[in-house]
């Protein structure tokens, strides 16, 4: 995608000390100023308080912006480019509950409301020595360091994100860019999006209980070299608009770019839209990704899991037995390249696969005992929508 440096134009303000006193108030109003502009020194958004975002928020090194449980941040409807960046070297520490998560929303209550959150870290990516820029605020990401920490996510939840920039430029829910395996995300949700869900940029970062409701494109989408683990993952979706349950590429440019993707999955619930003539593909194998992923249910696309590239076929091909294992899905698999070497009857071989199987779903997307409720236990009641 086209990328362009347009923050140099946005009004720059310079946040002190530890607690942002002009913003925490017990009343704040949709008339007060809000957050926006460039952090350079620690922030703190206190529990359970309103917090108004009038503009960009952009955190540099060393800063760490700190969000408490409870706290409420709400994107203006002003006209303004609105979204919240984590530098590399900087951290967020947003910390909530199940009973009283943080909650990233906007006035305007629909898809592409605002920006969402973007996270550069210094985890590798597959495009070279000088790694990339994020898509938006024009942030450096990538480098050598897998381990990086660029903070916690807990008990998140990120609503009418995905602000479109231009026809081609639209932002995500959560975006991670060349983030690293010190980062905790974990119980985070994005709900009502234009754009993608949760989107990796290479690195390493692991990602435990995500849920993704009525995002319009792919609810995860992931590319560039990301090899982290995902497990207790839930992708819902309504929307006929809506794309891909996952997209899952290598890279778009160069298909056998290293270090190669290869993502480990494990107890996920993948609910389609059920759209037969667009929008077929669900879990979506493509630009020489490879994947492991383990403990699927996934219902509501034609093509529940379909390869494209020779190089992930290629990969299927020498990991039959081990690439793709217990998943269970109401349609069909497909190979999309000519001269496929890995099969239906391959998938259907693997252990507890079954394709044209019947899957019960509840409560929307709850699949008791099986995929990412295998415990039979909902962990996303209290803390979703």
């Amino acid at each position: 995608m086209k990328r362009f440096n347009y923050f140099s134009s946005i009004l720059m303000m310079v946040c002190f000390s530890m607690a942002f006193t002009a913003c925490n108030k017990d009343n704040t109003t949709p008339e007060d100023d809000g957050l926006k502009g460039i952090v350079t020194e620690d922030m703190t958004l206190e529990a359970d308080q309103t917090y108004y975002l009038s503009g960009s928020l952009q955190v540099k090194a060393p800063a760490t912006l700190t969000i408490k449980e409870g706290a409420r941040l709400v994107a203006k409807n002003n006209g303004e480019v609105i979204y919240i960046l984590i530098e590399q070297g900087a951290k967020i520490d947003a910390q909530g509950t199940a009973e009283n998560p943080i909650v990233m929303t906007a006035e305007k209550e629909q898809e592409g409301a605002w920006g969402g959150l973007h996270i550069c870290g210094k985890a590798h990516t597959n495009l070279g020595a000088n790694g990339g820029m994020s898509e938006i605020g024009n942030a450096p990401y990538g480098g050598n360091d897998d381990d990086d920490n660029s903070g916690t996510l807990k008990y998140v939840r990120l609503e009418y994100t995905g602000y479109a920039f231009d026809d081609k430029h639209e932002s995500n829910g959560i975006s991670l860019y060349g983030v690293g395996s010190g980062t905790t995300i974990s119980y985070v949700q994005t709900y009502i999006g234009s754009d993608d869900g949760i989107e990796f940029f290479g690195g390493s970062v692991n990602v435990d209980h995500c849920v993704v409701v009525n995002c319009t494109d792919d609810s995860f989408d992931w590319t560039e070299g990301w090899n982290g683990t995902a497990h207790h993952l839930v992708a819902y979706q309504s929307d006929p608009t809506c794309d891909c349950l996952m997209e899952c590429d290598n890279n778009g440019d160069n298909a056998a770019a290293t270090p190669v993707s290869k993502p480990d999955l494990e107890y996920v619930t993948l609910i389609g839209n059920g759209k037969t003539s667009e929008n077929q593909r669900g879990i979506r194998l493509r630009a020489g990704t490879n994947v492991i992923l383990d403990n699927a249910v996934i219902t509501g696309k034609d093509y529940t899991v379909n390869v494209e590239t020779v190089q992930t076929d290629a990969y299927l091909e020498a990991n039959k037995t081990t690439a793709l294992t217990n998943i269970t899905m109401t349609g069909s698999f497909r190979n999309e390249n000519d001269g496929a070497t890995y099969t239906a009857e391959d998938f259907a071989a693997a252990a507890g696969n079954s394709a044209n199987a019947a899957v019960e779903v509840t409560d929307r997307y709850y699949t008791a005992g099986k995929g990412a409720f295998e415990t039979s236990t909902d962990w996303t009641k209290g803390w979703t929508r």
